[in-house]
């Protein structure tokens, strides 16, 4: 595991990136943090998707300056569904994609607004993404997902921003013809597969880790990338 630049049309961003041990190539994964940031669980998630087979890279969407400013001009671009971080998210797959250690097919995860970029760039030339409760969804939903690669999709029913979020992804898949495998756990709220501070506190108000349901989901999302990123 280590620390890379990516040479993005903004300029240059952090990422850190994971290589699976044995001889490749394998599929790669550009893995999108939640609100929060970078830092709390990067390297654990990281680990984990590279020891399933998988290339993952990890860009640091708040290179550029204080959280505060970052997180105002990404959820404007996330709206927008245009802007420097999609242009960040789109360089960390291009740099992936031209690893050696990689087929050169990639997919995308993300988690919470991660998530939400997740669902927002399964039309833009990745071969699966799984959104962990990307909530709420993207408005105009039928219209982002134009043209969307193949979906996997994980969420809690306890989680408070989330609610009809699992049927209505599931009708437009189903209309567009989208392969797609969601599925909601009713033990878990948003954020179950990530590991945040104060999480007593979470678990009262619909968030909190829930590890059955993070060990699920990542099966799932592992058979699933296996079946849509061979190569």
């Amino acid at each position: 595991m280590t620390t890379v630049k990516i040479d993005a049309p903004g300029g240059q961003i952090d990422a850190l990136l994971s290589v699976p041990d044995g001889d490749g190539p394998w599929p790669g994964v550009v893995v999108i943090h939640d609100a929060i940031g970078y830092a709390p669980d990067r390297e654990a998630t990281s680990a984990r998707i590279a020891a399933a087979g998988f290339v993952a890279i990890s860009p640091n969407l708040y290179s550029r300056g204080g959280r505060v400013r970052c997180i105002r001009g990404i959820f404007r671009d996330l709206l927008a569904q245009r802007g420097q971080a999609l242009d960040d998210i789109l360089a960390a797959r291009d740099h992936v994609q031209n690893m050696a250690e990689c087929t050169g097919s990639v997919g995308i995860v993300g988690f919470c607004m991660g998530g939400q970029f997740a669902l927002v760039m399964a039309s833009k030339g990745f071969g699966a993404s799984a959104p962990f409760y990307g909530t709420p969804l993207p408005r105009d939903l039928a219209a982002t997902l134009d043209g969307a690669c193949p979906i996997v999709a994980s969420f809690g029913r306890k989680d408070p921003i989330g609610r009809g979020a699992p049927p209505r992804l599931q009708s437009v898949v189903d209309e567009k013809g989208i392969p797609a495998d969601i599925k909601t756990y009713p033990d878990a709220g948003h954020s179950f597969a990530n590991k945040l501070p104060a999480q007593p506190l979470l678990r009262i108000t619909g968030f909190g880790y829930n590890d059955a349901a993070t060990d699920d989901a990542y099966r799932r999302v592992f058979a699933f990338f296996a079946e849509h990123l061979a190569s």
